[in-house]
């Protein structure tokens, strides 16, 4: 075992586990943020630069600092390694600057973005971002094209994290689409303008951090927080089955995975699941999904009602065993 320390708090983890992860086990606001890194994909990581730490101890053997700020999600740790992270000045700026580059083509359309209300980077730019943007050039602009019958993509939202690359690649077995063109011209794409139809393509929207990717059957037909989430599972050939079904009243407006309290999908549900099952008969219900008291989700989503003792008032407002 490797013992690490992380703003002060210390850790004993297991070698070549990196810093991100060893940071999770330890939780709470110490956690540098990603969003590109996703745990269940392979060679996820790298490319957004938001969970850039501070190495002041290199090892017990070798003492020395890391010359510069380290991406969390793909160092290792080392037996005696020192990390900061929100403890340090320096990787809060940088943060800060990173989230300012990543809003620089991305479009201020909240309002009308389906992602709204579960966003990563709305969640990033309300923790590290600046009020108002220095940048004065024009935005790039794509036009909105539909990738299949059930996704819709808003190539001017991406921030080419390339997770939704990962998954197709690794969850499906004939990958149409990817990264197309380079440097400022980048764009998530299919090859020849092909339909992503594979059973388990739904699985992009669930780990697009922006709102790059939305569900069509879904869009603009209610804010999230206006949703009654819960746990629900069924029968299936294709998947585990297990999903969180979105309730407003006695209609299900959709359904994803189940993800887990750092926004990542463990077990992922085919399109049969995603799309095609929105009736309540077809489900069986779980209970209700926890939300974090943090997210706007949670608003008016109560998991368990406690009644509060109540007095019996007279018709002053006084209390009948008061004296």
């Amino acid at each position: 075992m490797s013992k690490i320390t992380i703003d002060n708090h210390e850790i004993e983890v297991e070698p070549n586990t990196t810093i991100l992860n060893a940071a999770r086990k330890i939780g709470g606001a110490i956690v540098p943020p990603a969003m590109c890194y996703y745990s269940s994909l392979k060679e996820s990581g790298g490319k957004c630069r938001v969970c850039l730490v501070k190495v002041t101890q290199g090892s017990s053997k070798d003492p020395r600092p890391m010359p510069k700020l380290v991406a969390s999600c793909c160092t290792p740790v080392q037996d005696g390694m020192v990390i900061q992270n929100i403890t340090s000045p320096e990787v809060l700026e940088a943060r800060k600057g990173i989230v300012e580059m990543l809003l620089i083509n991305h479009p201020l359309d909240c309002p009308i973005c389906d992602q709204a209300g579960e966003c990563d980077l709305q969640n990033l730019a309300f923790d590290h971002g600046n009020q108002k943007t220095r940048y004065v050039e024009p935005r790039r602009k794509f036009e909105k094209i539909d990738i299949g019958p059930n996704i819709k993509l808003h190539m001017t939202r991406c921030i080419l994290c390339y997770r939704c690359v990962y998954t197709a690649n690794q969850i499906t077995d004939d990958r149409i689409h990817g990264v197309l063109n380079r440097g400022d011209a980048a764009e998530i794409g299919t090859y020849i303008s092909n339909a992503v139809t594979n059973d388990f393509s739904g699985n992009m929207i669930d780990v697009c951090p922006v709102g790059a990717l939305t569900d069509r059957t879904f869009r603009f037909k209610q804010r999230v927080w206006f949703t009654k989430p819960v746990d629900a599972h069924r029968s299936c050939t294709k998947c585990c089955g297990k999903v969180v079904l979105w309730f407003q009243g006695e209609n299900v407006l959709r359904v994803t995975a189940r993800k887990d309290q750092y926004g990542e999908v463990k077990e992922f549900i085919c399109n049969d699941c995603r799309f095609a099952q929105k009736e309540m008969n077809s489900w069986i219900i779980d209970g209700p999904r926890h939300i974090e008291h943090h997210s706007v989700i949670s608003q008016n989503n109560y998991e368990e009602i406690t009644e509060l003792p109540t007095a019996d008032y007279g018709v002053y407002g006084k209390r009948v065993d008061e004296s």
